[in-house]
């Protein structure tokens, strides 16, 4: 981890700094004390992702998907791994675009399932269509050189 990095705690939405000398997946919430990341996507609704997004310093990706969407449910365990590999490198977070119908719209989800990189609010990269996780892993590396 960078100095000076922050990350948006998923249960309570508060804004914490990163320790830059010890292993991030040990961090925990000034705020509520829940562990900062637990090597897993999210699933979040938008008032959520809209505080991830902006808030955290560290990239987010995010996996826009559906129940019905069989190569979104066959990428679900891969996205999974990647998480485990990359966190607390990268936020992942996963968006039900059934359930959040106007952030996809807002996002301009032509199909499922997308995965957008950003990064300080900004979207830096986008990939339609299921990948395996070390697909996901070195896409992501790419995105983030």
């Amino acid at each position: 981890m960078k100095k000076d990095e922050f990350a948006v705690c998923i249960h309570c939405g508060a804004v914490n700094q990163l320790p830059g000398t010890k292993d991030g997946m040990e961090a925990t919430c000034g705020k509520c004390g829940h562990a900062l990341f637990q090597g897993l996507p999210v699933a979040v609704d938008t008032a959520m992702f809209d505080r991830q997004v902006a808030k955290s310093t560290i990239p987010v990706v995010v996996d826009i998907w559906a129940p019905w969407c069989g190569p979104c449910l066959g990428m679900a365990p891969e996205f999974e791994k990647a998480a485990r590999a990359m966190e607390p490198a990268v936020r992942f977070l996963k968006v039900n675009s059934d359930q959040e119908q106007h952030l996809s719209q807002r996002l301009g989800i032509r199909g499922i399932p997308t995965m957008i990189v950003f990064r300080s609010g900004n979207e830096i990269a986008r990939q339609a269509g299921a990948m395996g996780s070390g697909q996901i892993v070195s896409w992501l590396n790419a995105q983030l050189r």
